[in-house]
């Protein structure tokens, strides 16, 4: 420390340099349980220490409808109306496992026609799911203007689903042997069974360029963004190990560098006819987990472009009792839904309906990592990670 000497010999202090560390006790935090940010009711305990997070315990069970025996007093055919209100944001992929593990234990073979049907609007659902995603996620880290661009352009998705459903986010439209008359194909007999409405194929080939266009700008609005890449990049990073090990599926999972997804290991839809990529990450943080559900609305418009183009005739519905039992059996049937891997356990006694019903939710697994993505990151991070999860509470809680 310098000192000089005033006219009366006093000293005085011109540079002062001083290191003090100032030990602080752990703060708990109370995050929820209704914040804005999380697509649900969701409460987090969080312990930190300044600016870091010492631990994070995530509180669940404010949104639980308790599905799951809900089912059990519920025919197979009401039980799609509970399904597709899970993830409400992807209502329409909710139904497929379900109805596929039905059709599996009755042995029945949906005609070719259905199946393409079912695969073009569970696209459909894939890319409004990531629309919302594209939306939200730069808007909780404060950019507000890709949520109004990523909301028109969904628009042009939900009406073709709706279109089709006559349902925008509960369609409701699977059947067990296949789906039924579209909403917007007017009147049907048995013999001319419309199954999807006048110029539905000329307007998806319309929707679905447009989906490119979308694409295309979010990469260069949002990815190319200085301060996006500054709030993501090196964030929230999880090691491909770790998902693996905690069972997170979906995009995170992919991003972390595992190249995993059910549309190219399983045959609950005829993806196998189809050729597209699964993009995957290199770093496993928040910006990989947004590039790689950008990429993904890239590739699901390109499946329902060739589906389009290659649409089988025939029948919509195969022959089924008017009365549905399931013989005696049980099975698991999973899908590879927006968030992740859905899938359903059931087992049937012969009834009406489920004797047991256990569902695998993706954000459920995926948010188990929260305590692990947490520790020891930033506080003003906490939302960017949380984000980028891409959870709904709903699937979650169930």
């Amino acid at each position: 420390m310098a000192q000089t000497m005033d006219p009366n010999n006093m000293p005085i202090l011109s540079e002062a340099s001083v290191s003090v560390e100032i030990e602080t006790e752990d703060m708990t935090l109370n995050i929820g349980p209704q914040h804005p940010s999380t697509h649900g009711v969701l409460r987090l305990v969080a312990k930190i220490n300044g600016e870091k997070i010492s631990s994070v315990e995530p509180v669940l069970g404010y949104m639980h409808r308790g599905y799951e025996k809900l089912a059990e007093v519920r025919t197979y055919p009401q039980v799609t109306t509970l399904v597709n209100r899970i993830d409400w944001v992807s209502g329409f992929a909710n139904e497929i496992p379900f109805i596929a593990g039905a059709e599996k234990l009755m042995e029945i073979e949906v005609p070719e026609r259905a199946q393409y049907i079912r695969l073009i609007l569970t696209e459909m659902a894939r890319i409004s799911s990531h629309f919302v995603f594209n939306g939200a996620f730069p808007l909780e880290i404060g950019a507000l203007t890709p949520i109004f661009l990523a909301m028109e352009d969904r628009e042009r998705v939900l009406d073709l689903l709706e279109s089709v459903t006559g349902g925008r986010f509960h369609p409701n439209f699977n059947r067990i042997g296949g789906v039924k008359p579209a909403a917007g194909a007017g009147p049907t007999t048995k013999k001319d069974i419309q199954d999807l409405p006048a110029g539905f194929y000329h307007d998806t080939k319309v929707a679905m360029q447009k989906v490119l266009e979308a694409v295309d700008r979010f990469e260069d609005l949002i990815g190319g963004n200085e301060v996006f890449q500054i709030r993501t990049k090196n964030v929230g990073v999880l090691p491909k190990e770790v998902a693996e090990e905690y069972g997170v599926s979906g995009p995170i999972l992919r991003a972390s560098g595992v190249e995993f997804d059910l549309r190219k290991q399983s045959n609950y839809l005829p993806y196998d006819k189809f050729d597209f990529e699964i993009p995957i990450g290199e770093n496993g943080d928040c910006f990989d987990r947004w590039s790689v559900r950008t990429s993904e609305m890239r590739e699901s418009a390109k499946i329902i472009l060739q589906a389009i183009d290659d649409m089988p005739s025939g029948p919509i519905q195969a022959k089924v009792p008017k009365v549905i039992k399931v013989p005696k059996g049980q099975t698991y049937v999973r899908a590879e839904n927006p968030k992740g891997e859905m899938g359903y356990y059931i087992i049937s006694e012969g009834g009406l309906g489920p004797y047991r019903l256990k569902i695998r939710t993706a954000s459920f697994s995926n948010i188990s990592i929260l305590p692990i993505m947490l520790e020891g990151a930033l506080l003003p991070d906490l939302i960017a990670i949380m984000g980028s999860l891409d959870f709904v509470l709903g699937d979650v809680d169930r």
